[in-house]
């Protein structure tokens, strides 16, 4: 009758439901406590019946026969009404009390820990749980879940392979499966995982979206444009996220469609509606930087010129990338005003006086204007600490440049006191022996350019 009940609960038959569990609990006899259960277990365990019910038949049972499997089921009724986790708690914990190797309740413990964000407690109790009975797969998928939300991949692969292991493997396990594969950035898995699903005829848009990600990692850009064309076409425009034109835009530009690829990084800035877009400019940025080319560098320095100039409370790093890809892309007046907005904003960092004078020093390669002079005298002149030491191959850089300078100002006594300390850094420094060729003849010689510097 309680299988019958459960049945009708199903099927949306509440009041065929109702009859049966009452008729199941009505006929419990003074010190039997089973048919209570059961009666309850049939509404706490689907949909539709009375919990309050439930958990009045569950006390009535546990006024008879005081169990682990009844405070359980007890705790789960209450987690279907509104504020009775508390209560739940109490009851999973009376377990546990009691029985410390129970590791059903530990489970349950670390799911509510987990519903609650309490990462690290729930870590705690599902580790408790999958101690107590290493062959229960519920405590290595909750290990894996919230190993997944705190960004610990690597273990949640670990934790759902385990459940896998031991589980009936249902789609939505093997779906979660390819999930932690990508994130865990073990991308050759994660696309046979996915082939799998879709050969056993999972065809959820979803799919696409993953096996065309992780193609795109694993450099396969033919599959990867091809896959994420499908997903498009299949997915619900509503459901489309900023990370899709993202991706949709790597794929483009790596199979050589640069302005489609350009057009769709540009939806995924628009797709993304939060208020700081940080992350997604970082995002671009790094997809023109990994293309390691001039056009590229500049590209990505003034997508991080975004995160500077359109974003809430920007890092340090963001001026510094920005300064720093836009130098190496050749754009040397935005790489000088980051530079000189990070100095001005972070002034204890001292690699800002020194890339301002690394810019200058680009735009005056012959030392002519002594333009980048100020900027490596004041960074040399910061005492190295524990958290900071100048390294010698960008002193030499600084002293080349202050001795060249010095050298066509006419200044020769401070030329010499640069070369000496270019000396004792690299005695074989080419641009040291030609300003010593140079300093050696009775009359001045213009100076030769800078070594260009990497």
């Amino acid at each position: 009758m309680a299988g019958m009940a459960r049945v009708a609960y199903t099927e949306k038959n509440t009041a065929e439901g109702n009859r049966l569990t009452k008729a199941v609990a009505d006929g419990a006899k003074k010190k039997e406590w089973e048919p209570l259960r059961f009666a309850a277990d049939a509404i706490t365990y689907t949909t539709g019946g009375d919990y309050q019910q439930a958990i009045t038949w569950y006390k009535a049972a546990l006024a008879k026969n005081d169990n682990a499997d009844l405070h359980i089921s007890l705790g789960d009724a209450y987690l279907k009404t509104t504020g009775g986790g508390g209560e739940a708690m109490n009851n999973y914990e009376a377990v546990t009390g009691k029985d410390p190797k129970n590791s059903l309740a530990y489970s349950r413990i670390g799911d509510l820990w987990y519903a609650a964000k309490k990462y690290d407690l729930a870590l705690e109790n599902f580790n408790k749980a999958k101690d107590a009975d290493p062959s229960n797969p519920l405590p290595y998928r909750s290990l894996a879940n919230a190993y997944f939300w705190v960004g610990k991949y690597d273990l949640a692969k670990q934790n759902i392979e385990k459940y896998l292991e031991l589980s009936d493997k249902s789609t939505e396990d093997k779906m979660r499966y390819v999930d932690i594969l990508y994130l865990a950035k073990d991308y050759p898995n994660a696309i046979a995982k996915i082939q799998e699903l879709q050969s056993s005829g999972v065809t959820k848009p979803y799919m696409y979206r993953l096996l065309a990600y992780s193609q795109f990692e694993t450099k396969d850009y033919a599959n990867a444009l091809q896959n994420i064309n499908t997903f498009f076409s299949k997915q619900d425009p509503a459901k489309i996220i900023p990370l899709d034109y993202l991706y949709q835009g790597k794929i483009l530009i790596a199979n050589g469609q640069a302005e489609a690829g350009e057009a769709a990084l540009n939806k995924a800035v628009a797709a993304d509606t939060s208020a700081n877009k940080a992350e997604t400019y970082r995002q671009i940025a790094d997809l023109y930087k990994d293309m390691k080319t001039e056009d590229g560098y500049k590209k990505a320095g003034m997508w991080y010129g975004k995160v500077t100039s359109e974003t809430p409370n920007p890092q340090v790093l963001d001026y510094y990338y920005s300064g720093f890809w836009s130098y190496y892309g050749k754009n040397y007046d935005f790489a000088a005003s980051q530079f000189e907005k990070m100095e001005g904003k972070f002034p204890d960092q001292p690699s800002a006086p020194y890339w301002r004078g690394r810019v200058a020093a680009a735009i005056d390669s012959k030392g002519e204007t002594g333009a980048a002079a100020p900027y490596f005298t004041k960074w040399l002149a910061i005492a190295d600490n524990e958290r900071y030491t100048k390294k010698p191959a960008d002193q030499i850089i600084a002293y080349q440049y202050l001795a060249l300078s010095s050298y066509n100002k006419g200044d020769k006594a401070a030329a010499k006191g640069y070369m000496d300390k270019l000396e004792g850094l690299d005695p074989n420094d080419k641009l040291l022996a030609q300003l010593k060729g140079l300093m050696s003849k009775p009359s001045a010689t213009k100076a030769p350019a800078a070594p260009k510097k990497k």
